[in-house]
């Protein structure tokens, strides 16, 4: 049935209005983006197909365009919308860090990296770079690897720190295998680039390891 013969209190546009997006489940949130749906389908119907497709809604975000495009009833204009709504989530994210405390809102930094990272299929090393206040004044994404390591050179990374007159910096890496907790290999690159930095009066704030579900923090696990 078609989303327009619904009950007015039960149409996901109307219930958003009422109550807020936090009330719409994910297919739902879906469907007012698709806004409509083919033929034997309706919005939510084809918007809980596509997460069945790809698994959630991280994975679906970070389809490549081949296979989104594959799917039924998307194509070009979909995808290209697709892109805009995450990119204008990760400016969004990326401003507030500019703007506030990296220490007084690490949720802002948190949010911004798993949008980033989280649904990386290989790894990739991300630095961002702060000022004497901690906020973010740049960010580079400074190695990629494979799925399972990324190979880091201390060296290039305080080479960057200075490039940008950073006071502190700020870690992230991704494991594409979905497990967050810190490798022993992990916690010895900290220890290095922590030693390399110092040797600049640059301080490592946090090292996070990130997934498309969880975030480890370094700090808040005492390994800085």
């Amino acid at each position: 049935m078609s989303i327009q013969h619904w009950p007015a209190a039960e149409r996901p546009r109307e219930r958003l209005l009422q109550h807020g997006p936090g009330v719409l489940n994910d297919a739902e949130l879906l469907a007012i983006f698709l806004r409509t749906g083919i033929s034997g389908k309706n919005a939510v119907e084809l918007g809980r197909d596509l997460l069945i497709r790809f698994g959630s809604l991280n994975q679906l975000f970070s389809a490549s365009r081949d296979d989104f495009c594959a799917c039924p009833g998307m194509g070009d204009a979909k995808f290209a919308q697709l892109q805009a709504v995450m990119e204008m989530a990760r400016r969004a994210l990326a401003e507030t860090c500019r703007q506030q405390d990296a220490l007084s809102s690490p949720s802002a930094v948190r949010d911004w990296l798993r949008l980033k990272l989280g649904a990386k299929h290989q790894e990739i090393f991300t630095v961002l770079f702060l000022d004497n206040q901690n906020r973010v004044t740049a960010h580079e994404d400074l190695f990629h690897g494979t799925l399972t390591e990324a190979r880091v050179y201390p060296r290039e990374v305080v080479k960057r720190a200075l490039a940008h007159n950073a006071a502190s910096v700020i870690l992230a890496h991704n494991h594409p295998s979905g497990v967050a907790e810190p490798s022993v290999a992990d916690r010895h690159l900290t220890k290095q680039l922590s030693d390399a930095l110092g040797l600049v009066d640059i301080r490592i704030l946090d090292h996070f390891v990130v997934t498309a579900h969880h975030i480890t923090s370094f700090a808040e696990t005492g390994w800085l």
